[in-house]
């Protein structure tokens, strides 16, 4: 990139002296616009690292929010109906890229943005929920990069039955609403579940309150576990779930790091982080000119796996030695 940007300056100075002054000083002084709609709350801690990760790498290809690139924010909290009022309001500002964070935020805004480029991060088999026609070749103005699969359901139920050998039973919850794809991920839970003698089973849930009386349901019985697919809505409501986990005694796998850091048991899922940055490289191809069809999806190629040891400890669970020294980040 810094050897494009070098042709660009040498092109520039060689090209000035044609240019009338107050056309120069117009080229200087323009400044490109886009818009993020983030799937969680605007006082979401790990939103802000995500949003830091992204300004910090735009930084790097020469982009200066601020400066030459005025960047939109708005927030949805795991709520579809703020995610299509916040589209409205982003495409309105007429912005040349959005970035889409989660599934309900990029649902929303292709609603409303038919030719405004849109880059997402966190979405789930793109290509089965029609939001683009193949990974390779998503065709129209929609890219980006893409979240966990439903086979991953399967891991979550083994990494559960191989921290907590008691489990006989795996609770896979997540709201129907805002991740409608979470469940197929039950169907290879119950998969593997079959072979680990683990009976798998879903939990829709809307509201604060139907979380609250699923958990304490699933804590009145033994030897049962919990598996939080993605979903932005569990996402916003994560510290709740987390303290419900641990007061029910409930061994708990969860799809994103930040669950964990928040008290949860274990995690296996992307870097979200990661793809704010790849989501930057992306906002900055297509602000130079490379339309969003001709960029592929691209999916997750590493994984994490994050224990928080106390959390076990106070689970009465011995978490392998095998698995920790397979963790990608051991929380103590």
């Amino acid at each position: 990139m810094r050897d494009l940007n070098r042709r660009g300056v040498i092109g520039l100075v060689g090209g000035a002296a044609a240019w009338p002054l107050p056309a120069r000083a117009q080229q200087r002084e323009r400044m490109r616009r886009i818009g993020v709609l983030m799937g969680v709350s605007e006082d979401d801690a790990d939103a802000g690292v995500r949003i830091a990760a992204f300004q910090e790498r735009l930084e790097r290809y020469g982009w200066n929010p601020g400066g030459n690139l005025r960047i939109d924010y708005r927030w949805s909290a795991g709520d579809p109906d703020k995610a299509r009022a916040a589209a409205v309001e982003l495409v309105a500002l007429a912005p040349e890229v959005i970035i889409a964070d989660g599934t309900p935020a990029l649902r929303a805004v292709r609603q409303v943005a038919n030719s405004t480029a849109i880059v997402f991060t966190v979405v789930s088999e793109p290509v089965a929920a029609g939001f683009v026609q193949s990974l390779a070749n998503p065709g129209g103005n929609i890219t980006g990069f893409s979240n966990l699969e439903p086979t991953v359901g399967g891991k979550w139920v083994e990494l559960l039955k191989e921290m907590a050998p008691r489990v006989s039973r795996a609770a896979l919850m997540f709201n129907p609403d805002t991740a409608p794809l979470s469940q197929q991920s039950p169907e290879w839970a119950q998969s593997v579940g079959a072979r680990l003698a683990v009976t798998a089973s879903t939990i829709p849930v809307r509201t604060p309150d139907e979380i609250k009386a699923a958990l304490s349901a699933l804590g009145r019985q033994p030897n049962n576990g919990l598996i939080l697919p993605q979903d932005p809505f569990t996402s916003v409501h994560r510290q709740l779930i987390v303290d419900l986990a641990a007061r029910n005694n409930l061994p708990s796998i969860y799809a994103f790091r930040y669950f964990v850091v928040s008290g949860g048991l274990a995690s296996y899922g992307i870097d979200v982080i990661d793809q704010y940055r790849l989501a930057a490289s992306y906002t900055d191809r297509i602000l130079r000119g490379t339309k969003p069809a001709d960029l592929p999806v691209q999916q997750p190629t590493k994984f994490e796996l994050v224990i928080n040891l106390k959390t076990a400890k106070a689970l009465s669970l011995d978490v392998p030695p095998t698995l920790l020294a397979r963790a990608d980040e051991v929380i103590e």
